[in-house]
């Protein structure tokens, strides 16, 4: 939820388009042009449908970049390539981009169920990354009146540094202190998609600048 609720707040206050082609997000990769069954959701996410019958498998490409992971494995592979990714039927292939931040937070069936505290930060590294949190009171307009806040969270490759900035704005309700758990996904340091397992940070967040190194 956080990640597709900051994509709603940017697509909202930024214009930002969240079902995307691949062409809008890989604009100098001329292969993409003949991709019409796959989509990027989001900056991070590569969506790829399943859609034949009894389908448990399926070809696809992974466009120019750093590399790709496979969500649900961490496996690392390079961009520019065409593979050949399972799909059994209870999920279908996703892929997030190398120089990503995903968060997750707890499960939640509808905004107000509870406070979204603690959010899993996983950061996965071979390019700079930057996302922003974003968040308001999840049941009314005032979002429109000013009533949200955004939390900057940025990676830097080169040093191995993730920034959680100074949180902008604030609405009722909001959270003042909250804990991030944070996981460094790497080429040679895969990591599943397991909530349950320790993660390899956590730090308390007040509002204000944090760095943490790899």
């Amino acid at each position: 939820l956080p990640y597709i609720y900051s994509l709603a707040g940017a697509a909202y206050h930024d214009d930002y388009t969240i079902m995307r082609g691949l062409a809008m997000d890989f604009a100098r990769d001329t292969a993409v042009l003949n991709v019409g069954d796959q989509y990027m959701f989001g900056p991070a996410l590569l969506v790829n449908p399943v859609y034949e019958y009894r389908q448990t498998k399926r070809a696809l490409y992974l466009p120019k970049c750093e590399g790709w992971y496979d969500l649900y494995s961490g496996k690392w592979y390079a961009g520019g390539q065409k593979i050949v990714a399972e799909a059994p039927y209870e999920r279908m292939p996703l892929f997030v981009k190398a120089g990503s931040i995903l968060p997750f937070g707890p499960a939640l069936q509808y905004t107000t169920e509870k406070q979204a505290d603690t959010i899993t930060l996983n950061i996965y590294t071979g390019a700079d990354a930057s996302f922003n949190l974003y968040e308001d009171e999840g049941t009314n307009y005032n979002y429109e009146k000013g009533a949200f806040s955004v939390i900057p969270v940025r990676y830097k490759d080169a040093t191995g540094t993730l920034t959680i900035g100074d949180r902008k704005g604030s609405f009722n309700g909001m959270l003042q202190k909250r804990t991030f758990r944070i996981n460094m996904i790497s080429p040679n340091r895969a990591g599943s998609l397991d909530f349950d397992t320790p993660c390899d940070k956590e730090v308390i967040y007040e509002g204000t600048h944090l760095n943490i190194k790899k």
